[in-house]
């Protein structure tokens, strides 16, 4: 599942009373969960951190690239961690990231063609299309299926690597992206610390791991960068551990404040 309808809110009461109303079992959607397990999204945020393990995972030992500054906020982030009694430890996964990446990319470019290749087809809807979604489309069109089988056992090997990750720590963290927030006019940022980006969404690889292991993951914020544009972290849980990814971006919410401070740019 690439794509989630996830929640965006204020804070995180808000976030949790969005996502128990969102979430629930739908016989039309096999992979929809059953109502006692929506029904703990509802249960207190409130909950006793002392002890829990987080791993953080960084730029994943030097893979991804990060705007200066990045690193350097979230990692000043994870002391609100400490402060509710978690340890803090950094973890690179034993993995090839440039093959998650691969596998991930040749699994989205085969959703996206699947999804639009009647648009792409059509002389009328092909116009309107941009430049970034055309040659997704495309390049999904080119995949054989045994590519798209060989991305999915990575896919596979990669959740099992998580899952280990997972035996060592509660919860991991990672920065939410890359860079600080761009110009609104630049369609999308072309180099990140002087390494060029090969494809249009290659400055957003920070989401794949928790993409590609169908884990739930908050976005939270980390504060401010030296020039006072924001940055946030990723909470990773286990699977199925929506609420407790809830509960701990409580406690962080409550211990950094992040969300109720304007940015210095707003004077």
């Amino acid at each position: 599942q690439f794509s989630v309808a996830g929640p965006m809110a204020r804070n995180i009461p808000d976030l949790a009373l969005l996502l128990s109303v969102q979430a629930g079992f739908d016989a039309r959607l096999p992979l929809t969960r059953r109502h006692e397990d929506v029904g703990l999204l509802g249960q207190p945020l409130e909950r006793d951190f002392r002890g829990a393990r987080i791993g953080w995972l960084g730029d994943l030992g030097g893979h991804l690239p990060t705007e200066p500054g990045v690193l350097a906020t979230c990692e000043q982030a994870l002391a609100h961690f400490r402060t509710v009694g978690c340890t803090v430890e950094s973890v690179v996964p034993a993995f090839d990231m440039a093959q998650l990446w691969n596998a991930w990319i040749d699994l989205r470019s085969f959703s996206v063609a699947g999804a639009n290749a009647a648009l792409y087809r059509n002389p009328a809807t092909h116009a309107l299309l941009k430049a970034e979604a055309v040659w997704e489309i495309e390049r999904g069109m080119r995949l054989s299926a045994l590519q798209v089988y060989d991305a999915a056992r990575v896919r596979s090997a990669w959740y099992q690597v998580m899952r280990g990750l997972f035996e060592q720590f509660d919860f991991l963290v990672l920065p939410a992206a890359q860079v600080f927030p761009f110009h609104a006019d630049l369609d999308w940022p072309h180099a990140v610390a002087g390494r060029t980006m090969d494809t249009y969404h290659r400055w957003m690889e920070a989401v794949v791991p928790a993409t590609m292991a169908g884990l739930p993951a908050l976005a939270a914020p980390a504060g401010f960068g030296p020039g006072g544009l924001p940055a946030g972290l990723q909470i990773i849980g286990p699977a199925q551990a929506d609420a407790a990814v809830l509960q701990i971006g409580h406690a962080y919410d409550q211990a950094s404040g992040h969300a109720r401070v304007p940015s210095p740019l707003l004077g």
